[in-house]
Parts: C-alpha cells; sequence; structure tokens
C-alpha cells in the first residue's frame, strides 16, 4: 500500500528528526520544551499552556496525573504552541473549539508519530484492542489514548486502500495513455476528419 504522509504528519516528522529523535525510545517532552524554550511546571491542577511573556511559554502539568498521562497533555498544549498563536480566551467559541480539535489531533499524531507507527505491524492496526497495549508500552501513551490513536490510523488506511482501488478502477475505465481502444480510437479519428473539413472549408471560402 502506497501511503503518503499528510502535512500534519510530515511536519511531526520533521521536528523529530530535526532533533535526532528516529524510534518511540529516543522521545523525550524534555528535549522537546528545552529547544521550544518552554517551562515545564507540575502543580495539582488542570494541565494548561500560560505565556508568561511574549513568545515565553510554560506549560502547566497536573502532578496528579501519570507520567503517560502528563505526556499527553503537553502534546496537546505543545500543539497550541506549534499552530497557535494569541489568547484562547478571547477568541469566539467557534474558533477555540477549532484550536482545540487541532490540538487534539496533534496531540495523537505527536505522541505516536505515523512515520514510527509504520515500522511496525501492529496486527495491521485492524485489530484494535490487541494492538493497543503494544503501542501503549511502545509509545508510552494510555491504552484509551492507544485505542483512539489506532483507530485514526485504521482509518486512514482504510481510506488510502479505498483512493487506490478507486484509481486502478478508474484507469482500468479510462485508460489514459496508449494503447487505446479501439472505440477511442475511432472517435479521435473522426474528430481529426471533422476539423480537417472544417479547415479545408475556411481555406477554401
Amino acid at each position: 500500500m502506497n501511503y503518503t504522509l499528510t502535512n500534519l504528519e510530515e511536519n511531526i516528522k520533521t521536528l523529530y528528526l530535526g532533533q535526532g529523535i528516529a524510534k518511540p525510545s529516543e522521545i523525550d517532552m524534555w528535549q522537546f520544551a528545552y529547544k521550544f524554550d518552554i517551562w515545564i511546571e507540575f502543580e495539582e491542577g488542570k494541565s494548561e499552556l500560560v505565556e508568561t511573556q511574549r513568545d515565553l511559554f510554560t506549560i502547566c502539568l497536573d502532578v496528579r496525573n501519570s507520567s503517560q498521562k502528563q505526556w499527553q497533555d503537553f502534546a496537546h498544549e505543545f500543539g497550541h504552541v506549534i499552530r497557535h498563536v494569541g489568547k484562547q480566551h478571547e477568541l469566539r467559541k467557534y474558533f477555540r473549539d477549532l484550536q482545540e480539535f487541532q490540538a487534539n489531533n496533534f496531540m495523537y499524531h505527536f505522541c505516536v508519530p505515523t512515520f514510527m507507527l509504520n515500522e511496525f505491524n501492529v496486527s495491521n492496526c485492524l485489530d484494535i484492542e490487541s494492538g493497543a497495549k503494544f503501542v501503549a508500552s511502545t509509545f508510552n501513551v494510555t491504552e484509551k489514548f492507544a485505542k483512539k490513536r489506532l483507530a485514526l490510523f485504521r482509518d486512514k488506511l482504510l481510506q488510502v486502500k479505498s483512493d487506490e482501488e478507486h484509481r486502478r478502477y478508474m484507469e482500468a475505465r479510462y485508460p489514459k495513455a496508449p494503447p487505446y481502444s479501439q472505440e477511442t480510437n475511432d472517435i479521435v479519428k473522426r474528430a481529426l476528419e471533422l476539423k480537417a473539413k472544417k479547415e479545408r472549408k475556411i481555406q477554401n471560402a
């Protein structure tokens, strides 16, 4: 199957490889925090992103959460740093909801990068229940998170497969390159004859 990374997946791959990170065991949120000048603080309360000064951010993580949940929350807030600018509380609800959706999507792909996931079989990503334990332990995320990520990956694979089947069907039905069908050759021949006849009439007028 010819899987092409989306723009988001490609950008995340670039982020990781730019830090010399190519496999799950090398993933380290502190490395990204250092690279992007982000402070990390642990306190009791909902995880959130705080802009302490212009372009200087602190990600507050709930100290009561597991390391897996803290990593997921960091990825969500990091998504806001990467993709969004400004104070979210001043935005209309529609745009806040859109930014939250984008940050969540970033989180799933950042915590479990597609270019790394592609290196594993993961039960072909179709049996989510059996694959979730492997993904959770390999990428240091919760099983609930892993199931959601695998569902997203499975849906993308199925879409790619469907697109390929549709492309092959259309190419077989409407070939764009020689050898053309006899029917197509007859149509082209007739069109050329009519064009030549029209040109002769113009010349003789």
